[in-house]
């Protein structure tokens, strides 16, 4: 007798994950297709959206394999918010431009706060234009591909995309949506039609549904689903990880450990700041203040490859052994630019008091010291704008080894709930998709596994440390804006 379960796929920077989940939660089978981003010049970052595609039923067919599991429901989640841009016939024109570590739309940005009104973009959707936002890269592509813009029609995230090849229904979230900017109104939580007119006039809209809600259902048998299984819509990966740590309620605040570091805090209210984005949650009548800085684990695969592609397990013991203030360093993670607080793309990464004497384990714990100064920077952004923090949930990769967690804890003085299940957002795509057809409990699928308490005395010494690294950005901003330059220069240039 073949097992009903749920699958949840998730499309990621660094790979799309796949799992298949009992109706109680457990998991029966995972899968993973690691792959890399394209980079065709400085501050641009970028995907073939049929990757996408191939990888979910590469994803699909492998978890079915076995003839033991039948999928009664389908979760999708990914990346964004993303722009893959497609013709009448769903056709993708170019490789979508990914969230927010691609940068390529500053001079957009500045043309739209001109155009709009920099205040008025803030009031009506909860956020300043940066380059999280999709209008300013719809006017990229309109203004430096104006022959593909011409044929374009419609836009996907990864989610939709998937949720459009499966069921043939061009819908999106209205979590996505809302970071959609400029063309969302998240006081009224409908598309803004003067600015979305002012910006891509021939453009379709996609129809509007909740993350959970039903997109439709498989056309036709595909990896091992066959025809007529319910779709949800789904949602970007950071808030279908908040789901599957239960870390939708108002005062919960999720950290999610991956290629970037995201933070999304559940709001009573509509709250505001210039220095996050406001959106809508995951849920009908949640809202949220989130952050997402644009490197993280990304450089610690850096520093990785950098010394040799140790082993991550002995990197951490070295990382361990360093004990806090790694000897001496202080790093700035702004290796991609930044997102939030500070919304510099030219921000660049600073390795600060290298000496002869510095380790590996000095250099890799030094990272970790620095994301998590970068979330601390972003929570102390949160509380500014009036949020509650009462529960931190930490979810994704990074929360394996402790050395990592225990450092932001340390960091933030904030006790950390570490769940059974921290495999992420393609979890929370497949507790979606169970809500289709039964009545789930996040609570009861993945209960709390351990706390991470912050030690008070190393509390106390970081409390410097972080005084210095607030310090350190601006006092070398100037330069870094011009070593940016000099890097942007030399793309153009064709240098390598």
């Amino acid at each position: 007798m073949r097992r009903r379960v749920f699958l949840g796929v998730d499309i990621g920077t660094s790979s799309s994950k796949g799992v298949l989940v009992g109706p109680g939660g457990g998991i029966v089978r995972t899968a993973v297709r690691e792959h890399t981003v394209d980079r065709p010049g400085a501050g641009r970052v970028e995907m073939d959206g049929e990757r996408w595609w191939t990888e979910f039923v590469e994803l699909a067919s492998e978890l079915t394999a076995p003839a033991d599991v039948e999928v009664a429901a389908v979760g999708v989640s990914g990346m964004g918010p993303c722009v893959l841009l497609t013709g009448d016939d769903g056709t993708p024109l170019r490789p979508a431009i990914l969230y927010g570590v691609d940068t390529r739309a500053e001079a957009q940005i500045e043309a739209l706060n001109d155009e709009l009104g920099a205040e008025a973009i803030f009031a009506r959707t909860g956020s300043m234009l940066s380059s999280q936002a999709v209008g300013p890269k719809l006017a990229w592509v309109r203004d430096n591909e104006p022959e593909v813009f011409a044929k374009a029609r419609r836009m996907f995230v990864p989610s939709s995309w998937l949720a459009y090849r499966l069921t043939g229904e061009y819908v999106l979230d209205y979590h996505s949506a809302s970071q959609c900017t400029p063309l969302f109104d998240t006081v009224d939580a409908t598309w803004y039609r003067p600015w979305c007119d002012h910006i891509a006039p021939d453009l379709e809209l996609p129809s509007l549904r909740w993350p959970g809600d039903r997109a439709g259902v498989t056309l036709g048998e595909v990896g091992g689903i066959p025809a007529g299984v319910p779709v949800i819509t789904g949602t970007i990966d950071a808030w279908s990880e908040a789901v599957s740590v239960d870390a939708q309620n108002p005062g919960d605040l999720m950290l999610m450990y991956g290629s970037t570091m995201f933070l999304v805090n559940t709001t009573r209210e509509r709250l505001t700041t210039p220095s996050m984005w406001g959106t809508l949650g995951a849920f009908q009548g949640t809202r949220n203040l989130a952050g997402g800085m644009a490197a993280s684990g990304s450089i610690t695969s850096w520093v990785r490859e950098l010394t040799g592609g140790a082993d991550y397990a002995a990197l951490l013991a070295e990382a361990e052994a360093s004990g806090p203030g790694a000897g001496g360093l202080l790093v700035l993670p702004y290796f991609e630019g930044e997102r939030t607080p500070i919304f510099d793309p030219r921000a660049r990464g600073v390795i600060a008091g290298l000496t002869l004497r510095h380790t590996r384990g000095d250099l890799y714990r030094a990272v970790l010291e620095a994301t998590a100064f970068g979330v601390r920077h972003n929570i102390d952004a949160l509380r500014r704008a009036g949020a509650d923090i009462e529960r931190v949930v930490a979810v994704g990769g990074g929360t394996q080894g402790r050395v990592w967690t225990q450092i932001v804890s340390d960091v933030t003085g904030l006790a950390q709930v570490v769940p059974t299940v921290t495999i992420g957002a393609s979890y929370g795509a497949a507790f979606l998709a169970a809500g289709l057809v039964e009545r789930p409990s996040m609570a009861e699928w993945n209960p709390a596994a351990e706390i991470r308490s912050p030690d008070p005395a190393t509390t106390a010494l970081y409390d410097e440390l972080y005084q210095q690294y607030l310090a350190l950005y601006p006092a070398g901003r100037d330069v870094l804006h011009t070593l940016a330059a000099h890097q942007e220069s030399r793309t153009r240039d064709g240098a390598s």
